[in-house]
């Protein structure tokens, strides 16, 4: 069948004509050998040879931390100004995991009661995904179905292949972009199933975890209290680390800035529900008074709760956690663990 097919070194081109019409985001190498997605002004800015970033693009959607509104004190009363400075931006080089965890947010920003800021960044986005070639022994996306080669949620994506790349629209948009770049593409005659499937078989080869949620998940279903959780919480530092790295992570607070009596402003930012006094009410109780509660309940949002109230798993088996986490908390492990729980 006819594709369209950009060779490795058009693809320059494509980056530059790309960065001169676009605010471009995309993976970089920082400091400390950390990638993470960041505005790209050039394309040496913009690294391609890697597996998954430390740092998950949905700081680009979600921000760590964002201004809502400021206000001002003055004679007639509050005048207050919502943030509306949202830029249309190119995210390019995303991973399947984190397109698919965008798709896992989307209903608890973007569903019944739409938050405007996180609208804003996921509708004035376009996302141009680079399909897998390799999984790092820590991946396991594939437990949650998802296709490391046809990312759900992208709009385009750029699949590896001889000399160069097969570009696949998945939407109109994408549809709209290829054909704003149609002179640096050729037309090439491939059997492009064929071509997913034997890349579909190179990394299944390479995924070290093979679990069942579904089994975890009916344990969780049937019991609250297990012994098991006592256990494993022991040796969690309860750092919160797991969280931030998450691409589906979403606790936030809220506070008031301000710098002076009369003006000021109302900003989120990201918290953990691994932390003692997330859960904290103004009486002084807590629900989730010790590890215990704050680590059963990390895990059984990410296999239940999410998927009983959206329909989506709450994990996308990027495995950013279990590289980050300081005492080894695998949560593969735990899914095995709890699937075994007779």
């Amino acid at each position: 069948m006819p594709v369209k097919f950009l060779t490795a070194d058009k693809l320059q081109i494509f980056i530059d004509r790309l960065l001169a019409s676009s605010t471009v985001f995309s993976p970089s190498n920082q400091p400390g050998n950390v990638i993470r997605y960041t505005q790209a002004n050039k394309p040496e800015d913009i690294c391609i040879d890697y597996v998954n970033s430390d740092i998950s693009p949905k700081e680009l959607f979600f921000p760590q931390t964002e201004e809502l509104f400021s206000f001002d004190q003055t004679d007639e009363g509050i005048d207050l100004r919502v943030q509306t400075g949202y830029k249309p931006k190119v995210i390019f080089g995303m991973r399947a995991c984190d397109v698919k965890a965008l798709l896992t947010l989307d209903p608890v920003f973007n569903s019944q009661w739409p938050d405007p800021h996180y609208a804003k960044n996921r509708n004035e986005t376009i996302i141009i995904c680079l399909a897998c070639d390799k999984a790092l022994s820590t991946c396991f996306c594939n437990t949650f179905g998802i296709d490391p080669v046809a990312p759900e949620g992208a709009d385009l994506v750029l699949i590896s292949y001889g000399s160069g790349y097969i570009i696949e629209e998945c939407s109109y948009t994408g549809r709209e972009l290829r054909e704003l770049y149609q002179d640096l593409l050729t037309q090439e005659y491939v059997h492009l199933e064929k071509i997913k499937e034997e890349k579909r078989k190179q990394l299944s080869e390479q995924f070290v975890h093979h679990v069942s949620p579904s089994k975890a998940k009916e344990t969780m279903d049937n019991n609250f209290e297990l012994p098991y959780w006592d256990e494993i919480s022991r040796k969690c530092l309860g750092c919160g680390i797991c969280t931030y790295v998450c691409p589906t992570c979403h606790c936030f607070d809220i506070f008031d800035y301000a710098p002076e009596e009369t003006t000021g402003s109302r900003c989120r930012c990201w918290d953990s529900c691994m932390y003692g006094d997330f859960t904290k009410m103004a009486g002084g109780h807590n629900p989730r008074p010790t590890k215990k509660e704050r680590v059963r309940n990390r895990f059984m949002h990410k296999i239940k709760y999410h998927l009983d109230r959206y329909g989506i798993e709450g994990c996308v088996g990027c495995g950013r956690c279990i590289v980050k986490c300081p005492v080894n908390m695998d949560i593969t492990s735990i899914i095995t663990d709890l699937g075994e729980v007779k």
